[in-house]
């Protein structure tokens, strides 16, 4: 099938089969006169590359994986199980970093809720010009 059928049968478009291409993502078409012709099995190494990107992985990432495999019989496994693991961990440490920022805004959040100045406590200049709580307010301070 020619790049058109192939790209469209892919969910693709015909420029990305050919940067696909051209990263050494794909192996090389056999051509017809000028034309690019595909087989049913490349549809397979198309699916592989979307759901990698779907699944948060660059096109850089995937080049040292796949760069010179020809055939799925040489896919490199134990390489992208790899890729799959460091990127599971980019992702937990992500998470943890996620719920640490939600844990303080959360609790910033706690603090200016019941901060006096929200109820009308009195609120004095200060010899620089800026309002300050009053003095006794400063017990309750924001994280």
């Amino acid at each position: 099938m020619y790049i058109g059928e192939f790209a469209r049968l892919a969910g693709t478009t015909p420029k990305a089969v050919r940067l696909y291409e051209q990263l050494g993502l794909l192996p090389e078409p056999r051509r017809r006169g000028k034309y690019r012709v595909y087989r049913a099995e490349d549809l397979e190494w198309v699916g592989f590359i979307r759901e990698a990107q779907r699944l948060g992985c660059k096109l850089g990432e995937l080049v040292p994986l796949l760069a010179g495999v020809t055939s799925l019989d040489h896919f490199p496994w134990q390489k992208v199980e790899q890729l799959i693991a460091d990127k599971l961990a980019q992702i937990e440490a992500e998470v943890a970093r996620l719920q640490r920022q939600h844990q303080g805004l959360s609790q910033c959040a706690t603090l200016l809720a019941q901060h006096p100045c929200r109820y009308g406590a009195p609120v004095r200049q200060s010899p620089d010009g800026r309002d300050h709580p009053a003095a006794a307010d400063r017990a309750h301070k924001v994280a």
